[in-house]
């Protein structure tokens, strides 16, 4: 009798502990359109990476490098040609963005005191040599 009650405890402590509601499980996050295309990018690139350091290191050819730079530049100029193919909207929403960027460093009018960056037009209340925005030279 205790044996047998023994059992049926644990049994069920053993399945209320295995058992999954569906309710309790988390949603999948979304998966991007363009994700498998985006690490196929990254693949690329570091494979781009790679063969220039061999190439560097005397381990390829000049031919062999070259040949093998071109067939990875095309694969990759057509996984971004696909990745622009599903997302042209993406492109066309950060184009305005761009224009009045653009439009306010033009309006922005450049002084060469230092304070002023020519090339983003970020202000600052002293001299400097390089933006603090851009990071590029202020001369």
């Amino acid at each position: 009798m205790v044996l047998s009650a023994a059992v049926v405890l644990m049994v069920g402590t053993i399945l209320f502990t295995l058992f999954v509601r569906s309710q309790d499980v988390p949603e999948a996050p979304a998966v991007s359109p363009t994700a498998h295309l985006e690490e196929r990018k990254a693949q690329i690139y570091e494979n781009l990476r790679d063969l220039q350091f061999e190439f560097r290191l005397g381990k390829l050819s000049d031919a062999d490098y070259q040949k093998t730079k071109v067939d990875l530049q095309r694969e990759l100029a057509k996984v971004l040609a696909e990745i622009d193919a599903v997302q042209p909207a993406f492109g066309q929403k950060e184009a305005p963005a761009q224009k009045k960027a653009a439009a306010a460093v033009a309006q922005a009018k450049p002084t060469l005191d230092g304070k002023t960056c020519p090339h983003c037009g970020a202000k600052f209340s002293q001299p400097m040599k390089f933006c603090g925005e851009c990071g590029k030279a202020m001369s």
